[in-house]
């Protein structure tokens, strides 16, 4: 079946919403009918490690993290208490669906969606935050997006815009991308909303506050149709739904930085700052790169596994498995890792190298494990759209490329 071409293709990113949710999402009025009259699967695999920056990049550009070179959330900086995201468009290391849409000469835009800044999109406001004390949010993102575009959002919708806390936050998106569909019609328009991931981590997978979010949701999916259907571009558009990942509910963290601390792996200065290192582990949450400064150290590589080998002996269910370079390949982590480690159930990672080696969680759920065990779904408004290949986040570019008639 030949796929049809549309002139408009509006994807929207509902950050943490799974399979696991179905059954509520079937409820909603406005989820319900969408997935009614459009085409779905609820059986998508993320990419590994389950985290939102890795995944978004495998959708634009159908390649797994080993490639694509977005391997987490934040960058390996252990200097850092803070460290900084993979907000820019510069990491990724492959072409991507708003750079091949852009040289066809489509009109693009983009609300909040992952490692855009400074990306060559026409109508841009990425997600990107100041980290630096010197910093303000305001220079950060103009200096990252479209200046008068954001310049103007703000000037409409920034009374929304109380704190990054949601639902703020995406009630702010969400006008914002009303008022872009319909002033601007962009081709291609990419929107991202974390009202549910937000709240699945800090109250737990299944409480009342993600219901309500989920809720929130399904208002906000009425109001981006009847913008489409008041920009006059209802016939020519197709919406695409999807998520990036589940949660899973946790109780514990895992710091195995602090027993290599101990063991004199890594070393901190009288302010308890990480000042250098021989092996590093950066926390996906749910999983865990572990790094070597020197990769041919011998010595060093066995110390870790001493290190691990002994951390299971007393906690024999906090790892679950222990991955190495050439599983990469397949599973798509970060090759030069030395070792990925996957969190037992109730267990998280930090990258903390104080406080107890097993300590209570931050969070309530977290995502980063293997990606069967955080599938999600993807859904288009047009029921006639083949959508029988997609089974990986990484098929979704196939899709996107058919409809916009684009060659990546």
């Amino acid at each position: 079946m030949e796929t049809k071409r549309y002139k408009h293709l509006i994807i929207v990113s509902f950050d943490a919403v799974a399979k696991d949710d179905y059954d509520v999402i079937k409820t909603l009025p406005n989820f319900s009918e969408f997935l009614t009259k459009g085409n779905y699967t609820f059986d998508v695999e993320p990419v590994y490690p389950t985290l939102t920056y890795p995944i978004h990049v495998s959708m634009m550009t159908g390649k797994l993290p080993r490639v694509h070179g977005v391997i987490n959330n934040t960058l390996i900086q252990p200097r850092m208490r803070r460290p900084d995201w993979y907000w820019e468009r510069k990491y990724i290391k492959s072409d991507t669906l708003f750079d091949a849409a852009a040289r066809k000469g489509l009109i693009t835009a983009a609300l909040l969606w992952p490692v855009t800044a400074k990306a060559n999109i026409k109508y841009n406001m990425p997600e990107i935050f100041a980290n630096r004390p010197w910093q303000n949010q305001i220079t950060v993102s103009l200096s990252s997006g479209s200046i008068f575009y954001q310049l103007d959002l703000v000037r409409r919708f920034g009374h929304l815009f109380k704190s990054f806390n949601q639902p703020d936050l995406d009630n702010f998106v969400l006008e914002c991308s009303l008022y872009t569909i319909k002033k601007y019609k962009p081709n291609l328009m990419l929107i991202h909303f974390t009202d549910v991931d937000t709240h699945k981590h800090k109250y737990g997978t299944k409480s009342n506050k993600v219901m309500e979010a989920l809720k929130r949701h399904d208002i906000r999916l009425s109001k981006i149709r009847q913008a489409i259907e008041d920009a006059g571009i209802s016939k020519d558009t197709i919406l695409c739904l999807l998520g990036d990942h589940g949660s899973l509910d946790v109780e514990k963290e895992i710091r195995l930085n602090k027993l290599f601390l101990e063991r004199g792996l890594i070393r901190e200065d009288k302010k308890g700052r990480i000042i250098d290192y021989d092996v590093y582990l950066k926390s996906c949450d749910g999983s865990a790169y572990v790094y070597l400064k020197d990769d041919s150290n011998i010595e060093v590589k066995n110390k870790v596994m001493e290190v691990l080998d002994e951390f299971n002996k007393y906690y024999p269910n906090a790892i679950e498995r222990i991955f190495t370079r050439e599983d990469s390949v397949n599973l798509g982590f970060d090759e030069a890792a030395f070792l990925m480690l996957e969190g037992g159930k109730g267990y998280s990672f930090s990258s903390k190298h104080f406080g107890d080696v097993i300590s209570p969680s931050n969070y309530k759920a977290v995502h980063g494990q293997l990606p069967v065990k955080h599938k999600t779904f993807f859904a288009l408004s047009d029921k006639e759209v083949d959508i029988s290949g997609v089974k990986k986040v990484t098929d979704f570019k196939k899709v996107f490329d058919k409809i916009l008639g684009l060659k990546l």
